[in-house]
């Protein structure tokens, strides 16, 4: 099985060791992303529903990239480091993905790099 490191300049540059995404398989399997806006390389927004929507926007920058879309994602991680945030992360959550949303996980994070508040890792088809 052939694998593709897909990249993107309208998403944040990963740090070294690993990349934006990995199209394999018929999957393409997204890193986890922070709520940063490539361009200016700061956080975007104060409250979890904007920092939850610019990690959206991250992805769907990368997935655009490798020739897919949101409506295609199949299972995604969130990680919180505050476990008060997830009504608003959910709130955000369902204006992305009003219909069939997928599978999803999430955990609670140790530390508050930043003023991030939330990171997601989703895969998608192709």
């Amino acid at each position: 099985m052939a694998k593709i490191i897909i990249k993107t300049d309208r998403a944040p540059k990963p740090l070294a060791g690993y990349s934006q995404a990995v199209k394999a398989g018929g999957l393409i399997f997204v890193s986890g992303q922070v709520p940063v806006d490539a361009a200016t390389g700061e956080v975007v927004g104060t409250t979890i529903q904007e920092q939850t929507a610019q990690c959206l926007r991250n992805i769907e920058y990368i997935l655009q990239a490798a020739d897919s879309s949101l409506d295609k994602a199949v299972s995604a991680t969130f990680i919180l480091v505050e476990e008060t945030d997830f009504a608003g992360m959910n709130e955000e959550w369902a204006k992305w993905f009003p219909i069939d949303p997928p599978a999803r996980q999430g955990a609670k994070l140790p530390i508050r790099p930043k003023g991030i508040k939330i990171s997601i890792a989703l895969i998608a088809e192709t």
